[in-house]
């Protein structure tokens, strides 16, 4: 479904080339100052225009149709829309007939009956997660002094960003990455276990943004090699701090108030310059195909603040719950 929360609750729509996309906001509570101009800076961060992203320019300007008034939240669902301007439906022209590689063109395709939109990637596309900075923006807000950043990490296995991009341009391909992402003054007693532990509140946003195929907390995957005598966190103080962080600041599913460390892998983008193989369904026959269009050579590179809007987003809906259930 589109709709994700149980209080803090987002539900985003919208498709690439459509006539525009946005997110509606319910949950938030009132008195919270929220105005355009707090988008610009995460907004800023998502557009493209460094070397490695789609040469696509929106002007990505949000505007607040309703829950706000006089700058503050009114405690009424928040809906925020973005218009699509610089849209080309034509380059897709042909992936009805020989789906893209990787892509959600066949997919969705069998899944929708042939209705779902095609263009630009439509409601898979990753221009929908505009919806998603916009909700981690506000969320942001709600967990303050609560922070979270992320950064990339690498890319194609390389710590020099800008030469592992530039190889992949050379040869007419793609290169993923790793992102990672650190919350920083996070209290004691956030999450609700099983379903709604913190692992699984931050992760089931951050694998709903396209092209992130793994996500890792504290030692991660590491800690499958690892001994208890060396993956357990001696607790060093009253506080609950730990000599070591191998937990990720989560302990049964729930912040033990170190910091919340995790990672995620982004895949290579599956729009290639250089030619592939795809079953063609007019000539029912495997046939090379070109993908046209303008994309993204490593979508990593635009990740990390949207990595920040999910696990804010996580947070800020498991916060209020903790209050719900602390009430009375």
């Amino acid at each position: 479904m589109n709709t994700f929360g149980r209080i803090f609750r987002i539900h985003i729509f919208g498709e690439s080339h459509g006539a525009g996309i946005g997110v509606c906001i319910d949950g938030c509570p009132a008195g919270i100052k929220i105005a355009e101009d707090d988008f610009v800076s995460d907004l800023a961060r998502r557009r493209s225009g460094a070397l490695g992203t789609t040469p696509r320019s929106e002007s990505d300007e949000p505007k607040i149709l309703s829950g706000i008034a006089r700058g503050m939240a009114t405690g009424s669902p928040i809906v925020v829309v973005f218009e699509n301007q610089n849209i080309r439906s034509s380059d897709y022209a042909d992936v009805s007939i020989s789906p893209r590689p990787g892509h959600a063109d066949y997919t969705s395709s069998r899944k929708y009956n042939g209705f779902n939109d095609l263009s630009g990637g439509g409601h898979f596309s990753g221009r929908i997660t505009l919806g998603l900075v916009v909700a981690g923006v506000i969320a942001k807000k709600i967990i303050d002094p609560i922070k979270v950043e992320a950064s990339v990490a690498e890319v194609g296995g390389l710590k020099d960003i800008n030469a592992a991009v530039s190889a992949a341009l050379a040869e007419q391909d793609s290169v993923g990455g790793i992102i990672e992402g650190r919350v920083s003054g996070c209290p004691i007693g956030l999450g609700e276990p099983f379903f709604d532990s913190v692992e699984s509140m931050i992760s089931h946003l951050l694998f709903s943004i396209p092209g992130v195929k793994a996500v890792e907390f504290g030692s991660g995957f590491a800690a499958a090699r690892m001994r208890g005598s060396e993956h357990n966190d001696a607790i060093i103080t009253a506080f609950g701090d730990t000599a070591t962080n191998n937990a990720g600041g989560i302990n049964g599913g729930i912040s033990n108030g170190n910091e919340i460390t995790f990672r995620l892998a982004v895949k290579p983008p599956s729009s290639i310059a250089r030619p592939q193989q795809s079953y063609n369904f007019e000539l029912c026959s495997v046939e090379e195909m070109r993908i046209t269009g303008r994309h993204d050579a490593c979508i990593a590179l635009r990740i990390p603040v949207i990595a920040e809007a999910a696990a804010a987003i996580a947070l800020a809906d498991l916060n209020l719950i903790q209050l719900a259930g602390s009430i009375g």
